[in-house]
């Protein structure tokens, strides 16, 4: 099995970030078939499998905002404004994700992207944990 971490700058505002070409050029620098898992670390984020770039993206974090205001109503309160949803949405959109490879290439529909979802406003750096388990 190979891993490999990715370091993202999410900013300081809610974000989808796409890190399909990422987890695209891992896998295929070792070649043949397996399982991709991409892994966050956090406690306030998530890994979607989503198409990205018609409007998705947006309506995404719309729906999480609908779902999840950024309110008072949170028991956990420290951070930003509505910061203990941040903590629920994982519950929602799961910290991991696995996703097959067939002769190092992603298996993704064709509007399918992977990306790192984050609520929390509070923390802009992100790892992600590439694991790739491989026949080669």
């Amino acid at each position: 099995m190979r891993t490999q971490i990715l370091e993202l700058h999410t900013g300081g505002s809610e974000s989808i970030t796409d890190i399909t070409r990422e987890c695209g050029d891992f896998v295929a620098e070792t070649g043949g078939d397996g399982l991709l898992n991409v892994f966050v670390p956090h406690a306030t984020a998530g890994v979607a499998i989503i198409e990205l770039g018609a409007g998705s993206d947006d309506d995404l974090l719309a729906s999480l905002d609908d779902l999840l205001p950024a309110d008072d109503r949170w028991r956990h309160k420290h951070g930003s404004r509505g910061h203990g949803r941040s903590h629920v949405m994982p519950a929602f959109i799961a910290p991991q994700t696995t996703v097959p490879v067939l002769s190092g290439r992603l298996e993704l529909g064709t509007w399918q992207s992977i990306a790192v979802v984050d609520l929390n406003v509070d923390n802009p750096d992100r790892l992600v944990r590439l694991s790739y388990l491989s026949s080669s």
